[in-house]
């Protein structure tokens, strides 16, 4: 009969010689004692700590067998630990295997403890996330709108993924005359920081391109690295063109979709927001009309009433009342003007020939015509006594109706 090597050979024990629990427990145990240290990556799923105990006790499961080990920790390797041990922290333990003679369990009697896995990469991620943020680069203020209607969408996304079909069908059933520059790339693994960042500097580069989207269907923690990335956080922070960060994965958000302009919670939320609903449009537009044309009618309605009420009043009906009423007045002052002026005259023509009789009664013309004359020198003066006109002297002499040239004899 073949032997298989990796079995290992029969004891030499029998019915008639059997080893006792103890003798068996002894092998096992020297048996595993052989084994050395290990190291032990799994999920802490069991630990209460014990104050005041030397030995504290937690248990290791592997989630994807759902296998789980037992591990002993001395306190002060608990305490010399950067890991925070608490259920569903990853760690990684150095070990020596241990088998307990007393009750035949095995376990694990640990030497060192190291945070791993996605604990470790988490308290990573939160000491970047601080980072950035004391730079303000999560900043509300900071965050560019997206356009209305942009001209063309740069879209990152993996080859040939159900995320790119999503955004662009979408997009183009919500706007059909949307256009798309697709940059397919990877979008997990090693090369997924580098193809990403260059995509997204090409299309802000793209003068055509108003908006950039960066859209993933969600996956596993470990493969949403890349957009937690400090190389792409700080490319995306740098571009000038907005940015819509889709990576569609609720339970762990990775840092692009606090640096990014938008948040989308999948690609299908993205088309959503990056265009409008051509429908919803029209229905506004349709809405906006109606209320136009609702409140002109509305305007005109009360515009009408009130010239209707202005035309009703009296002054309006009879436009000519006020004014004949004027008329009527005017013409009254004018008559007791006439009235008053025609008085005014006639006392006055009684005056002036009171007046011209006192002035005829005083004049030397009445004593003129009454026959009498007024002898003058060349000079105007009057001749009152010989004297005042010697011989030879020209004279004028003023009669009622004419004057006399003479000479003094």
């Amino acid at each position: 009969m073949e032997v298989n090597p990796s079995v290992p050979a029969a004891l030499p024990t029998s019915p008639q010689a059997p080893w006792s629990v103890a003798v068996v427990s002894e092998k096992i145990r020297g048996w595993i004692a052989r084994l050395g240290e290990v190291w032990v990556e799994g999920q802490v799923v069991q630990f209460r700590e014990r104050p005041g105990a030397w030995l504290q006790y937690l248990v290791l499961r592997d989630m994807d067998e759902q296998v789980s080990l037992s591990v002993s920790v001395p306190s002060a390797v608990l305490q010399a630990s950067a890991a925070t041990i608490e259920a569903g922290a990853r760690v990684l333990v150095r070990a020596k295997p241990d088998f307990y003679r007393g009750n035949g369990s095995f376990s694990l009697r640990a030497a060192e403890i190291r945070p791993v896995g996605i604990g470790e990469l988490l308290a990573r991620i939160e000491h970047l996330r601080g980072i950035l943020a004391a730079e303000g680069l999560f900043d509300v203020d900071r965050k560019r709108p997206l356009p209305f209607l942009p001209n063309a969408v740069g879209l990152v996304t993996g080859r040939n993924s159900d995320a790119m079909h999503d955004v662009v069908k979408n997009a183009q059933a919500r706007w059909p005359g949307v256009r798309f520059e697709v940059r397919e790339v990877a979008v997990q693994g090693v090369g997924a920081v580098r193809e990403v960042t260059a995509a997204i500097a090409e299309l802000d580069a793209t003068p055509s391109v108003e908006v950039i989207v960066v859209a993933r269907g969600g996956g596993a923690f470990e493969d949403l690295l890349p957009f937690s990335d400090e190389v792409l956080l700080r490319a995306v922070a740098d571009c000038r063109t907005p940015l819509v960060s889709a990576i569609g994965h609720e339970q762990d958000t990775p840092l692009l979709d606090l640096v990014a302009d938008v948040r989308a919670s999948t690609p299908t939320d993205a088309a959503k927001r990056i265009v409008p609903d051509v429908a919803q449009e029209r229905r506004g537009v349709d809405n906006a009309r109606r209320s136009m044309r609702q409140s002109l009618i509305a305007r005109l309605h009360r515009e009408q009433q009130g010239v209707d009420a202005i035309r009703a009043r009296p002054v309006l009906a009879r436009p000519l009342s006020m004014v004949e009423s004027r008329e009527q007045e005017i013409a009254g002052v004018v008559r007791h003007s006439r009235h008053l002026l025609s008085e005014v005259l006639l006392r006055a023509s009684g005056e002036v020939g009171r007046l011209a009789a006192q002035v005829r009664a005083l004049s030397p013309a009445a004593t003129l015509e009454r026959g009498y004359a007024v002898v003058q020198r060349d000079d105007g003066t009057i001749i009152r006594a010989p004297a005042d006109a010697p011989s030879g002297a020209a004279l004028r002499i003023r009669l009622a109706e004419g004057e006399l040239a003479a000479t003094a004899d």
